[in-house]
């Protein structure tokens, strides 16, 4: 497995955006299951992934396919009292930094819980005031 993958398993659950923005591409692209709009950049995917873990509770990887540059990273998680199961899809550059970052879930209840929770999180962070220039 790729160390960039491994080491993602291990910071994504946590809510570090800190550990999280060191495996990130500087012009990272992630796009989120709750909506059909992509955040770019290391700082604000960061941000929005810290949350994402916090938001989270059992989080656990259940697959893991890939090779290369290419990863599928299935999922479980609960989120309130909904469980969910997703997929993370990531490519890495050459460097080995997470370039793409694209995610699928479901079911559709547990992924407007996800949207609700995070929209609430987000509107308490001022850090994203500068970042809506991220999200196109």
């Amino acid at each position: 497995m790729h160390p960039t993958i491994s080491r993602m398993m291990d910071v994504v659950a946590k809510g570090d955006d800190g550990l999280i923005a060191g495996l990130l591409a500087e012009d990272v692209r992630f796009l989120p299951p709750t909506y059909y709009k992509t955040w770019t950049g290391r700082e604000p995917v960061a941000a929005v992934l810290g949350h994402v873990g916090r938001v989270f509770s059992n989080f656990r990887y259940r697959r893991v396919i890939g090779e290369g540059n290419d990863w599928a990273l299935e999922f479980e998680c609960k989120i309130g009292e909904l469980d969910a199961i997703g997929v993370d899809l990531i490519t890495l550059n050459e460097a080995g930094e997470i370039q793409l970052f694209e995610v699928t879930m479901r079911p559709y209840k547990s992924v407007g819980a996800l949207r609700e929770a995070m929209n609430a999180r987000v509107m308490t962070d001022a850090r994203f005031l500068k970042f809506r220039d991220a999200l196109t």
